[in-house]
């Protein structure tokens, strides 16, 4: 049986509501404390478009399984989605830093981590993301980070994040495609304008290798180059 369409438009602006929830019911489906933060954030009103899709989740928890990840950095938290499934797919004894401004939304992410039962994995900072991500190691430590914040602080945030990063670590930025804004001649708002600078960045990078995925708006995904030898 075909499940039923979410309530909230799909992040993707090329998905119907109804491929959406095919697609969302043919990957492993949130369990329940996700869906139960789905529907607190919903209930928040527009704001809640700021949590990411389902199938972004359950995609962060596979790369982060996937690349073995100890030690982790969230930039932008809302109410916790994202956290979550990054911290369930830490290895053992791993760890997330979550850097976000706003302790009304991450309230909410802290009681769906306690009853997730991941809440001992997260720290989370509230302070300005660009001052904590400073004021860490510089070492070459963090094996994963996942950036979904300000437009206008994403090239602040990679670039404080990148020298961080190992050799083989993964970036991963959400709203890329920014609801096919970055394409649209006419739009040129200063979060579109720092999308299309921050992605031109990205692509003219060479120590990362990147791919640009249309998942939800867009997210692209960035592999830290070892150091020539």
């Amino acid at each position: 049986m075909t499940p039923k369409p979410d309530p909230r438009p799909p992040k993707s602006f090329q998905l119907s509501p109804e491929i959406h929830a095919y697609l969302v019911g043919h990957g492993t489906p949130p369990d329940e404390v996700q869906r139960e933060l789905i529907e607190q954030t919903s209930a928040l009103g527009p704001i809640a478009m700021m949590q990411i899709a389902p199938e972004q989740g359950a995609l962060l928890e596979l790369l982060v399984r996937l690349t073995v990840v100890q030690r982790a950095v969230e930039v932008g938290t809302f109410t916790g989605y994202s956290a979550l499934c990054i911290a369930r797919g830490l290895a053992p004894g791993g760890r997330l830093l979550c850097c976000d401004v706003n302790e009304e939304w991450t309230s909410v992410g802290r009681a769906a981590w306690k009853r997730a039962g991941v809440d001992d994995r997260i720290e989370l900072r509230l302070a300005p993301a660009a001052e904590t991500l400073a004021a860490l190691p510089s070492t070459a430590e963090i094996d994963f980070a996942f950036i979904d914040a300000d437009k206008g602080g994403y090239a602040v945030y990679y670039e404080a994040l990148l020298p961080r990063l190992r050799p083989g670590g993964l970036i991963v930025v959400d709203n890329v495609l920014w609801s096919g804004r970055v394409v649209d001649e006419t739009a040129d708002d200063a979060d579109t304008l720092a999308i299309r600078s921050f992605n031109d960045h990205v692509a003219a990078d060479r120590r990362v290798l990147s791919v640009m995925l249309p998942v939800a708006d867009g997210l692209t995904l960035a592999w830290k180059s070892p150091a020539p030898a």
